[in-house]
Order: C-alpha cells, then sequence, then structure tokens
C-alpha cells in the first residue's frame, strides 16, 4: 500500500507492542463474531463496534486501525443483512429461489470472502506493526479521524 497525500501515516518503530496487538485484535473481533453467530450480520458489526467504544481513547495507531475494521463492518453489514432477509423470506413465504437471489447470494459469499481474507491478512500485518490501509476505508478513516 503506497502513501497518499495528506493520510494519516505512522512510524512503525513508535508503536509499542501493545498497540500493535489491540490494532490486530479491532480486525480479529469481527472473525470471532462471524463464526459464533454466522447466520446473523448484526453480531459481526456489534463485536467491531463494542471493541471500538472500548479503544477509542487509545493510541492514534490503535484508533485509526479500530474505525478501518469498524468502518469495513458497517459496508458489508448492509449486504449480509439483505441477504440475511432475502433468505428468510424465501423460506417462511417457500418462494422459488430466482437467478438474482442466487447471483446475489455469490456475489455476498465473494464480498465475505474477500473481507475475510483481507481481515487476517491486515490482522497479521498489523500485529507486526505495519500500517495497512484499506481501498476507500482509509481515505473515510483518515478523514473521520483528522484533528
Amino acid at each position: 500500500m503506497e502513501h497518499i497525500e495528506g493520510a494519516i501515516d505512522f512510524n512503525p518503530r513508535e508503536i509499542t507492542e501493545d498497540e500493535r496487538e489491540y490494532a490486530s485484535n479491532s480486525y480479529l473481533m469481527s472473525l470471532f463474531a462471524l463464526f459464533i453467530g454466522l447466520p446473523l450480520p448484526i453480531f459481526n458489526l456489534l463485536a467491531t463496534v463494542i471493541f471500538y467504544l472500548g479503544k477509542r481513547k487509545s493510541t492514534s495507531f490503535v484508533r485509526w486501525h479500530c474505525t478501518q475494521a469498524l468502518i469495513s463492518q458497517f459496508s458489508i453489514f448492509f449486504f449480509n443483512t439483505a441477504a440475511f432477509w432475502w433468505t428468510i423470506a424465501i423460506i417462511l413465504h417457500k418462494k422459488e429461489v430466482s437467478d438474482s437471489y442466487i447471483s446475489y447470494i455469490i456475489l455476498i459469499f465473494i464480498l465475505n470472502g474477500i473481507e475475510i481474507i483481507s481481515t487476517i491478512y491486515t490482522s497479521i500485518q498489523t500485529r507486526k506493526g505495519i500500517h495497512v490501509r484499506w481501498f476507500l476505508f482509509s481515505d473515510i478513516t483518515d478523514n473521520l479521524l483528522k484533528k
């Protein structure tokens, strides 16, 4: 990930071991929630929100990564919620599964797969003290955390 003009950047030598761990855990919270409450998308978002609220007064590195994790979970929450309720409607109303539904579910699996892989990668890199910026989400995070 390259440096973007005006972006918040961190020096890896100045980041403590605790900061690395907390920043890394901010991404892992959504994965733990995913496997515990798999069908309900709200669990991922709630876990990330709770962790964010607990660390929002932490150092800038931890706060930045908690915010980026929260924004990513918030965005995927809407996609997952639509898939969840569409599936429930098909089950409860015994509707026929359409091509649109199958296409959407495939899209959801792809998006969630990308998000899971990105989350694991970012968690590992952040644990090493490497500042990882996600496309689009990092710019939003920078704008939210500007002083």
